[in-house]
């Protein structure tokens, strides 16, 4: 997309009309005295951390009465990847981590 450049006079006379086309993924660069001080676009989407999502499988565990079960194919997939790689960080703990919190692989 197109990067669109004004001063802040031109942006105070169509905000509305500017943050329309940031929501659409345009950039704008608001100047002040010809150079760059504000920048508006779209909010990268938030992101969850693994421990975020366990939390949030473990209150739907509660509330539904039934364990989040881990599909198949991505735990052969999860397997796989951690059997023909080095271990580090959290990711090597993963099925561990999976395990301890009580999800199964679908047979």
């Amino acid at each position: 997309m197109a990067v669109i450049r004004l001063s802040e006079d031109e942006a105070i006379r169509d905000i509305k009309g500017l943050l329309a086309r940031a929501h659409l993924g345009e950039e704008i660069v608001i100047e002040k005295d010809a150079a760059p001080g504000i920048v508006l676009r779209k909010a990268a989407p938030a992101r969850r951390s693994i421990s975020e999502s366990i939390a949030l499988a473990e209150a739907r565990t509660r509330e539904l009465g039934a364990k989040p079960v881990m599909d198949a194919g991505f735990a052969a997939d999860l397997k796989e990847i951690l059997q023909n790689r080095k271990p580090r960080g959290p990711a090597a703990k993963l099925l561990t981590l999976a395990a301890k919190h009580g999800l199964e692989a679908i047979a």
